[in-house]
């Protein structure tokens, strides 16, 4: 077990964040354009060569790949995906996510703003997009609601969440897809056939149909990965869990108020390693 704690963790080490099919998908400009479009129909002038894409890549924690950024027309999108489970603590990585955003800008465009002269920066527009179920979800949360009981802090960020709903516009599609999937995960699990079924089933509905078809093996391969990085997390859980047991086990045969069986049924450890680890205690004493 401490050979399989080990490699996890050199495994988790190694790991880089990947791009997610969100990332995937919109790093094309034509269809981030189409989610612009989505955001602001009333803005007919923009074009694909107007859009600036200022996504941070592997910042602040490795698994930063749901979060996307760009800038057109003076503006700074920010769009962060909650994905299915829901919490306010998408409120924070916005917070984290909108201040590196504005380094990195002052650092493309040369900005000092220790200087006197006053910095210029892009009015910032920020998203958050739920898979999930709306159910009785707010439709815009702010940090001084829900982190200060609507006190007048000294610094806010808020931020629109979006829903599914019953229009055809892409970020819609990019939903109805991630429900797809965990419709198909439910049925066949972390399997490729969840993947390929979830492929098969949006083009059969015209949901992102033509990224789809053109990057079907590309889109197989993310989430493949993805299902790796899952299960390389859990191991690296279950490896967590098993330090933590043998360190209780440490603890209480040093108290030795309990038998090796006793310490083994409550810290769910077998006994041989319980009596290994009361030979290591002995050893020391």
């Amino acid at each position: 077990m401490q050979d399989e704690s080990k490699q996890t963790q050199k495994v988790m080490a190694k790991r880089t964040a990947k791009n997610s099919v969100f990332l995937d998908l919109f790093q094309n400009k034509s269809y981030l354009l189409k989610l612009y479009k989505t955001l602001h129909p009333e803005d007919e002038a923009a074009t694909e060569d107007s859009l600036t894409d200022v996504t941070i890549e592997n910042v602040l924690t490795d698994n930063l790949y749901n979060d996307l950024g760009f800038i057109v027309n003076n503006k700074l999108m920010i769009l962060i995906e909650a994905q299915s489970t829901w919490t306010m603590n998408i409120l924070v990585r916005v917070l984290l996510y909108l201040a590196q955003s504005y380094h990195e800008y002052f650092q493309r465009t040369s900005q000092n703003y220790y200087k006197s002269r006053k910095v210029k920066m892009p009015r910032p527009e920020l998203y958050i997009i739920f898979t999930g179920n709306k159910g009785r979800k707010p439709d815009k949360i702010s940090l001084s609601k829900e982190f200060f009981e609507g006190a007048d802090i000294d610094i806010e960020v808020k931020a629109k969440v979006i829903y599914e709903s019953d229009t055809e516009d892409i970020i819609n599609q990019y939903i109805i897809f991630c429900k797809v999937f965990n419709g198909q995960t439910k049925q066949y699990g972390m399997t490729q056939k969840a993947v390929t079924e979830t492929i098969r089933i949006c083009k059969d509905r015209n949901i992102l149909r033509e990224y789809l078809l053109d990057r079907e093996k590309e889109v197989v391969t993310i989430m493949m990965s993805l299902f790796d990085e899952e299960e390389i997390m859990k191991m690296f859980g279950r490896g967590e869990r098993h330090d933590a047991n043998r360190e209780t086990a440490e603890r209480l045969i040093k108290m030795g108020k309990l038998s090796f069986e006793e310490i083994a049924n409550g810290t769910g450890l077998s006994i041989e390693e319980v009596e290994e680890i009361g030979t290591d205690v002995m050893q020391l004493a």
